[in-house]
């Protein structure tokens, strides 16, 4: 039975990429920093879907926590899933440099030092996937939150160049407007966005797995952002930059 990591597993994305995962027959290893929602989400996946699932709480914006997970990825697994991150409300010069530069360790230097420590035992192995999870913002300009997810998607892309092997897939995940809880975390007010922008998390999680599976290294799921993101690389940067700083950042 093959092994998947997932981060930031206990809600949104991470969570459905936990349920769909023990659906197709996954051992499960999870990570979050809140150890009893671990343990509960844990329990709710071993229930329905009869799998293995162990639990790793760990504070991926530590030092700590990222050696504990590296220790892990060590051991082995089959897919990591890099899925742990958060957004600030305000703009960048209003954000604390402190809650900025943890941004980049988890964004950034997590999603890097957990990669290198899976890639190694896949590569001996002959076969394996790392998703990391992006964003559409990634695309255009919203702050180190997009600058973040844009050094995402180039990492990725040049990873899996690197590693050049078919059967070890690195891919960047970018959906855009998600149905979790993170804006409600971010305490940011997306009562402007319109409702035929918002996705869900399990169908965000199926288009992903069906990409990784066709060999893609970037996924944008569903034809809407993929529009988006289309037309923004046509249309000028000015306009992109203006329409970017206006949207979901209140």
């Amino acid at each position: 039975m093959p092994t998947a990591m997932i981060t930031g597993a206990t809600a949104g994305i991470g969570a459905a990429f936990a349920r769909r995962l023990a659906a197709d027959g996954f051992s499960l290893v999870l990570v979050s920093r809140d150890e009893s929602r671990l343990a509960e989400t844990a329990g709710r996946l071993k229930l329905r879907y009869g799998v293995a699932v162990e639990t790793l709480p760990a504070d991926l914006a530590t030092d700590d926590g990222l050696a504990v997970v590296e220790s892990r990825l060590r051991d082995g697994v089959d897919l990591l899933v890099n899925n742990a991150g958060f957004g600030h409300q305000g703009h960048f010069l209003d954000v604390p440099v402190e809650d900025e530069l943890r941004m980049l360790k988890l964004h950034c230097e997590a999603v890097l030092r957990l990669t290198l420590a899976v890639l190694p035992g896949m590569r001996a192995r002959g076969r394996g996937a790392v998703v990391n999870v992006a964003s559409v913002a990634a695309f255009f300009t919203r702050g180190t939150y997009s600058a973040s997810k844009a050094w995402v998607v180039n990492f990725s892309e040049s990873t899996a160049a690197e590693v050049g092997s078919p059967r070890i897939r690195v891919m960047a995940l970018c959906p855009g407007f998600v149905r979790t809880e993170f804006h409600q975390r971010a305490a940011m007010d997306v009562s402007g966005i319109p409702g035929f922008l918002w996705l869900k998390a399990d169908d965000v999680v199926n288009e992903a797995m069906r990409d990784l599976a066709l060999g893609r290294r970037v996924s944008i799921p569903d034809l809407r952002y993929k529009a988006i993101v289309g037309i923004g690389r046509l249309i000028p940067r000015a306009l992109t930059e203006l329409v970017s700083a206006r949207i979901g950042r209140k």
